[in-house]
C-alpha cells in the first residue's frame, strides 16, 4: 500500500506531498500505538497480580465445570483457556494470545488431527466475549470520539450472541462430522 501511494505521488509530480504523508501517517501511527498501550499494559498488568495472587487458580478451578461441559476432554488445559477466555473477557486480544498456545498445546493428542475440545476452544476463541472492548475503546478516545465507551454494551451483546452461535455450531458439526 506504501508503494501503490508513492507510485500515485511520483505520477502526480508531489513529491513534497508524499513526504508530508509519510511523516503525518507515522506521527499519527505512534500516537495510537501509545495510546493504546496504556490500557494493554494495565490489563496485563492486572492479569499478572491476579496470576502470581492465586486467583487465577481459583478462578481455573470456578470454571472447570462448565469448560467440561463444552469440553470434556480439557481437564489439564483449564488454566490457560481460562486465562485466555478472561483475556478476551476485558479485551486483551494480545494478552490472550500466549495463553491460548498453551491451551492448543495441552489439548493437542499428538495425532495431526484437531480433538471436538481443540474446535471447541477455537470456536470460543473467535467469538470472545468481551465486557469491555479496550483495544477499540482506546482507539476511539485516540480518534477523539466524544463517546469512546457507547460501543461497551452493543460490543457485550454481540459477542454473547457470537459466542452461543459458536458453540451451538461447533457441537452440530462436532456431531455431523464424527
Amino acid at each position: 500500500m506504501i508503494l501503490a501511494g508513492l507510485v500515485g505521488f511520483a505520477i502526480n509530480g508531489d513529491g513534497p506531498g508524499a513526504l508530508e504523508a509519510l511523516t503525518n501517517g507515522c506521527g499519527g501511527a505512534i500516537t495510537l500505538t501509545l495510546s493504546i498501550a496504556g490500557p494493554y499494559l494495565f490489563w496485563s498488568g492486572l492479569m499478572r497480580i491476579a496470576e502470581e495472587a492465586g486467583l487465577v487458580k481459583k478462578l481455573a478451578k470456578l470454571m472447570e465445570r462448565p469448560l467440561s461441559r463444552l469440553m470434556p476432554d480439557a481437564e489439564d488445559a483449564a488454566a490457560p483457556v481460562t486465562l485466555n477466555l478472561a483475556a478476551n473477557f476485558f479485551g486483551l486480544g494480545s494478552a490472550a494470545t500466549p495463553f491460548g498456545l498453551e491451551a492448543m498445546r495441552r489439548l493437542d493428542r499428538g495425532d495431526g488431527r484437531a480433538s471436538d475440545s481443540m474446535a471447541m476452544f477455537i470456536a470460543l476463541n473467535s467469538s470472545a466475549v468481551e465486557l469491555l472492548p479496550t483495544a477499540v475503546i482506546a482507539v476511539r478516545s485516540a480518534c477523539g470520539s466524544s463517546a469512546p465507551y457507547d460501543i461497551a454494551v452493543p460490543t457485550f451483546l454481540a459477542s454473547i450472541a457470537a459466542a452461543v452461535s459458536a458453540v451451538v455450531s461447533c457441537r452440530l458439526l462436532g456431531r455431523l462430522f464424527k
